[in-house]
């Protein structure tokens, strides 16, 4: 099936490995709105955040894009970043984009979050990285990742979000559809990744994102972003 910029994917089957991570960055940014705006944006809430002496871990790093954006707005710090995927492919991208920053300052790490061990931190983002993953898993991830965070720290992460009753899902699944139409996407190219994300995306609504970082201790919880059915938020420990 073609899903849109010379991707192909069979049902069911949606995966960020093989030759999706070359061309990631233009698909994405068709596909998500706001994409780069958003990250610009988890740059800026960062400096509430980071510190000379921070530990600080992007989950789901894909091509290193948000890496990127922090090494930059904090290029006079001696924070620590480290980028984790389970992509050797989305790793080898990152590693180019990133190539030009001092090794010393970042790490990229190939490993599945789920086996993934958090050293001590204050500031975590998953953008748009925990809907993919299984959802007897992600309560688990997110205690984690509460118990990692220095008091103080953060975890900012960004998510496709069910609406909360049928009506308003048909409005905004068909306002989306709109979006990635607007994008130059064709009909039949909406339907294939639709179809090839069965399963593999499953979206969380507003509150069932909410119950998550509650349930891990998290008290002080603010939505920091939100465009139809895309939404960021902002957790503090």
């Amino acid at each position: 099936m073609n899903v849109g910029d010379n991707i192909r994917c069979d049902n069911a089957n949606w995966d960020f490995g093989g030759e999706i991570p070359a061309g990631f960055d233009e698909h994405i940014k068709k596909s998500i709105p706001l994409y780069f705006e958003a990250g610009k944006l988890i740059s800026q809430i960062s400096d509430f955040f980071i510190s000379d002496d921070s530990i600080c871990y992007d989950i789901g790093t894909a091509t290193g894009e948000i890496l990127k954006t922090l090494l930059l707005r904090h290029k006079h710090k001696n924070a620590k970043f480290i980028g984790v995927d389970n992509k050797q492919e989305m790793i080898d991208v990152a590693s180019k984009k990133l190539a030009n920053f001092d090794k010393k300052r970042y790490h990229l790490v190939k490993k599945d979050i789920n086996c993934f061990e958090f050293k001590q931190s204050d500031f975590i983002t998953s953008y748009y990285t925990i809907q993919f993953i299984k959802p007897k898993h992600r309560q688990e991830i997110i205690n984690k990742i509460y118990k990692s965070l220095n008091w103080g720290g953060a975890f900012l992460f960004f998510e496709k979000v069910r609406a909360p009753d049928a009506r308003f899902q048909d409005i905004t699944t068909s306002l989306y559809n709109d979006f990635k139409i607007d994008q130059g996407y064709t009909k039949d190219e909406i339907l294939s990744k639709n179809m090839s994300l069965k399963g593999v995306l499953e979206p969380f609504s507003t509150n069932g994102n909410i119950d998550f970082l509650q349930r891990s201790g998290f008290k002080d919880i603010m939505t920091v972003f939100k465009f139809i059915n895309f939404e960021g938020f902002l957790a503090i420990k």
